[in-house]
């Protein structure tokens, strides 16, 4: 089959690998028809992770079902299902807690828990920019999608990360009916957790960027778009918030946060949702902070630390939530959104291209390009 290969940093090809297979009774064999790249990815894409060479990426997945094990008892083959990106048992503490985003017994080391397809860190599995996914404890992990699944798979597709990750930052946040929110970040995480601030029905959404097509896209929802290389982002929304600040903001940045001048700052975000969001105020952190990142430009970032403003943090009162969504928590009531036609993720997407095509649009969507917001990627089996 062919993969999205990793060669090295800001490096990537389309090979062949070995086929993925059944490998236990309770596996899962999906054919991919669609599979995102995700910002993510380009963590590893750049040589900040110790994602290993030979290995291929892909963890936001959609395909059909073309082989399940003798122990499936639920999923059935030429059913359309998306994958979350968390590879989860269903059984081990966290699991039976609903907190599969930290399963125990799908990440191999003991002192670690979480596992995702094809990412550093996060177990042996392989990722599904292929033609071919094996899903493990497939009853578990698959979302079973409805007769309109392959005329949606764009919008479905992004039941796999984005959506559900956005959500889950608005719930962290506490976002509900009339708060003013601040989003920091307009990638396609951050657009995601707008859009589910105004789908929670937020009376105001702001969303701090700079690059112009992905403020653009947030207007064209709603959003308030504020550029952060023009205004001060804390006193532009303090000034649309009577000087009160928002009452909930979500962080979807990350350890690569960087100012106007390209430099890396990777407690900047966090300060400054500190300084948006009011007194007694709520934040939830989903960008991606790592435990260590030797390439950082500080000793601080190295060890994976931030100076984070906590005095600041504390005397406000604030709460704050953080880490992976748990997508399975959230992936089958936002599966009815779209369904129902209340909720269309794909308006995100800039772009739908062949595998083959996944090493240029790698480059594209790594050097923040103009229009490049989202990309999906199909192989060449897709039509199939």
């Amino acid at each position: 089959m062919k993969a999205v290969v990793y060669d090295g940093p800001r490096e990537v090809s389309v090979q062949d690998v070995p086929d993925a297979r059944i490998e236990r009774p309770t596996d899962v064999l999906v054919q991919i028809t669609s599979t995102n790249i995700c910002g993510s990815d380009l963590h590893m894409y750049e040589g900040r992770t110790d994602f290993e060479t030979g290995r291929w990426f892909g963890h936001e997945n959609l395909g059909r079902v073309i082989e399940v094990g003798d122990g499936v008892d639920k999923v059935q083959e030429g059913e359309y299902v998306v994958l979350p990106f968390n590879v989860a048992c269903g059984h081990c503490k966290n699991c039976e807690r609903g907190l599969t985003n930290y399963c125990l017994t799908a990440q191999p080391k003991a002192e670690w828990a979480g596992a995702a397809y094809g990412f550093a860190d996060m177990g042996p599995w392989a990722g599904g920019q292929a033609d071919l996914l094996r899903v493990p404890w497939g009853d578990f992990n698959c979302l079973r999608l409805g007769e309109d699944a392959e005329e949606k798979q764009s919008d479905y597709v992004m039941l796999a990360d984005i959506f559900p990750t956005g959500y889950h930052a608005t719930e962290m946040a506490d976002v509900k009916p009339g708060d003013q929110t601040v989003i920091y970040g307009a990638g396609p995480v951050g657009c995601m957790a707008a859009y589910s601030a105004i789908l929670k029905g937020a009376s105001r959404v702001m969303v701090v960027d700079r690059h112009p097509d992905r403020l653009r896209l947030v207007e064209e929802i709603g959003a308030i778009p504020i550029d952060d290389s023009k205004v001060d982002p804390v006193e532009a929304v303090n000034e649309m918030t009577m000087g009160l600040g928002a009452d909930n903001g979500c962080e979807c940045v990350g350890y690569q946060a960087h100012d106007v001048e390209g430099h890396e700052h990777p407690n900047m975000t966090l300060n400054r949702l500190v300084q948006s969001v009011r007194f007694t105020g709520t934040i939830g952190v989903v960008g991606v902070y790592v435990p260590q990142d030797p390439g950082a430009s500080d000793e601080l970032a190295k060890q994976g630390e931030v100076a984070f403003d906590y005095g600041q943090f504390w005397f406000r009162g604030q709460t704050m939530g953080s880490g992976q969504a748990p997508v399975k928590k959230y992936n089958r009531r936002l599966r009815d959104l779209v369904a129902a036609g209340k909720a269309t993720p794909s308006w995100i997407v800039s772009h739908e291209l062949s595998l083959d095509e996944a090493p240029n649009a790698y480059e594209h969507f790594d050097n923040r390009d103009d229009g490049w917001t989202k990309v999906i990627l199909h192989p060449a089996g897709a039509a199939a």
